[in-house]
């Protein structure tokens, strides 16, 4: 069963917080995919993953070409998993539909869009049945808690 991990950002945005956990994907020695809902998503979420820290870098690539499954991570703007990843992170309006053959998928989205957080509970609802979940919220100070 794949477990499902809802991260509700308020604090900070997609940007922000999915360096961090794609650092932690890396030092378990897990291939990640990161999905986003819309090719246009793609640039700035990879200039994030340059720029995010001066003494960091996270190997990339984007979409599904040839040289995709080189990269560690793989951003994509559809449902490829050109990498053979483990760990599919849905961002920037992209909504997971099942759970696939990942060990872990971590979703999202944004808790100032109201039309997210609509989509977040149907996708919850949805995906409750078959796959452990959890729901983890960011606090004021940084600190995510799991909520549920």
């Amino acid at each position: 069963m794949t477990e499902i991990l809802f991260y509700h950002l308020e604090q900070r945005p997609a940007e922000a917080v999915l360096p961090l956990l794609l650092e932690k994907t890396l030092e378990r020695g897990w291939r990640a995919v990161v999905e986003v809902g819309d090719e246009s998503a793609l640039d700035p979420l990879d200039a994030a993953l340059w720029t995010y820290r001066d003494d960091s870098f996270l190997p990339h690539g984007i979409g599904d070409g040839e040289r995709a499954a080189d990269h560690p991570i793989a951003l994509v703007a559809g449902q490829v998993n050109p990498n053979g990843a483990q760990l599919r992170f849905y961002a920037k309006g992209a909504v997971p539909s099942e759970g696939g053959d990942y060990e872990r998928v971590v979703y999202m989205f944004d808790g100032h869009d109201p039309d997210a957080v609509t989509r977040a509970r149907e996708a919850w609802k949805a995906l409750k049945p078959d796959h452990d979940l959890t729901y983890w919220q960011q606090e004021p100070n940084g600190k995510w808690v799991k909520k549920a």
